[in-house]
């Protein structure tokens, strides 16, 4: 068992539009987010199941040729290996889960969120 503070777990600036705190267990990551207007998350898929809920903006996924718009209070379920985009409509805070664990956050080998 771990007790996890969220004051504590470091922000990422993974971009200057992107920042991250998350955390990994043996099956799960958990990934709490910002993300400032304008800020597009480019086309990538991933073995793992993803949640997405947004706390606070909007999201714009684009998910096997359709675009959806996520809102404060609504979750995104994206497929494993399912690609994948996404661009902040609004300035956005919001949380994902993936199961895996993202393990290229783990190790920093995720370039196509470092490329913008």
């Amino acid at each position: 068992m771990k007790h996890h503070k969220l004051n504590e777990i470091p922000e990422e600036w993974v971009t200057d539009m992107f920042s991250r705190k998350f955390f990994t267990g043996d099956k799960i990551t958990l990934a709490f987010l910002t993300l400032k207007k304008g800020c597009a998350v480019p086309r990538h898929q991933h073995d793992s199941e993803q949640f997405s809920y947004i706390i606070s903006g909007a999201l714009k996924f684009v998910i096997e040729g359709q675009e959806i718009i996520v809102r404060g209070g609504e979750i995104m379920e994206i497929p494993s290996n399912v690609p994948h985009e996404a661009v902040a409509i609004e300035d956005t805070t919001g949380i994902d889960v993936f199961s895996p664990i993202r393990a290229d956050w783990v190790d920093g080998t995720d370039n196509y969120l470092r490329s913008k």
